[in-house]
């Protein structure tokens, strides 16, 4: 189909009544303000993290006492913010889900703190600095989005915890998961105590 330059203005700008000079006229003004919205649009600050606000975790702080007699450990988990791609020159970025898991039916967990380290093992943040309570059965998430990067390829998270029963360990495990264009990638990982 043979369009004439006059008639794909007229298409392009709706303009039915006027002529190529009017429409010329006009696009001597759009292609300024489409620049300048593109320009606003790339300016835009780019979000480094989504994890719960403290205002969350400030709702879940648990007070312990002596008297609760609470069995304490520390588990490992291992996290990756990203992974090599084709080689150590190029990597993919991940979405990193972390699930605190309380598998008791019956007995609260305690997270006593939650410290995420990067590949090189300096402290990347602490999620929380005090006690939170995990309900029986509950599961509490943390969230790292794919464009924060600041873990690497060998991140991971530090948890200690106190159970009323050492026999019910809690279960911290890590869904990875990352999509560009038709490509898919997810995987998990598990928490060991240390």
């Amino acid at each position: 189909m043979h369009l004439s330059l006059s008639r794909y203005f007229t298409l392009l700008f709706g303009m039915g009544m006027l002529t190529l000079q009017d429409n010329t006229e006009r696009m001597k003004y759009f292609l300024p303000i489409l620049l300048l919205m593109a320009v606003l649009t790339a300016c835009q600050e780019e979000k480094t993290s989504s994890f719960l606000s403290p205002v969350n975790w400030e709702k879940r702080r648990a007070v312990l006492s002596e008297a609760d007699s609470l069995a304490y450990e520390s588990s490992y988990l291992s996290v990756y913010s990203e992974i090599y791609q084709l080689s150590e020159k190029r990597t993919y970025n991940l979405t990193v889900t972390v699930s605190m898991r309380n598998i008791s039916s019956a007995d609260s967990l305690y997270v006593l703190r939650a410290d995420y380290y990067n590949t090189e093992g300096k402290l990347i943040r602490t999620y929380f600095g005090h006690p939170i309570f995990i309900r029986p059965m509950e599961t509490v998430e943390i969230v790292i989005d794919a464009v924060d990067k600041s873990g690497g390829t060998g991140a991971n998270f530090i948890f200690d915890w106190a159970t009323p029963d050492p026999q019910l360990e809690p279960l911290f495990e890590a869904v990875m998961i990352g999509t560009s264009d038709q490509q898919g990638l997810s995987f998990t990982t598990q928490g060991v105590k240390r």
